[in-house]
């Protein structure tokens, strides 16, 4: 499975990376904000897209709508990590059409619940070379 993270936080975005080697999960890219990640969603194919909500540049919200309305992006699982706790702004994002959410601190067990539904619900893309 390739993934993308993007956090605007170095220290959360290795604790991220680490996570994701712990669980098997190898081909993994990074980016700092919601602005580097478009850039790379436009050169390589991601299985999954993990992102922060609150960032600069392009926050995890405007990410997810420029995902969805790109025809080439669209059907991107995307799973949304905050510290958000306010139920209407979570609520917000859910209509945003995003694929799961996380809030902030979460265990390595929860990560892999939630990583484990979205494998089933979109298998990853196998490649021919």
């Amino acid at each position: 499975m390739k993934v993308l993270v993007v956090d605007d936080m170095v220290s959360m975005r290795h604790v991220m990376l680490h996570m994701l080697r712990s669980l098997g999960h190898t081909d993994i890219d990074e980016a700092a904000d919601g602005l580097q990640a478009l850039g790379l969603l436009n050169k390589k194919s991601y299985d999954l897209l993990i992102t922060d909500y609150h960032m600069p540049k392009i926050d995890g919200r405007q990410l997810l709508k420029s995902i969805r309305s790109n025809k080439d992006l669209v059907d991107l699982p995307v799973l949304m990590v905050s510290c958000e706790d306010e139920k209407s702004r979570i609520k917000a994002i859910i209509a945003c059409d995003v694929t799961d959410f996380i809030v902030k601190p979460f265990s390595l067990q929860t990560l892999e619940i939630k990583i484990k539904k979205i494998e089933k619900q979109f298998p990853p893309k196998i490649s021919i070379i």
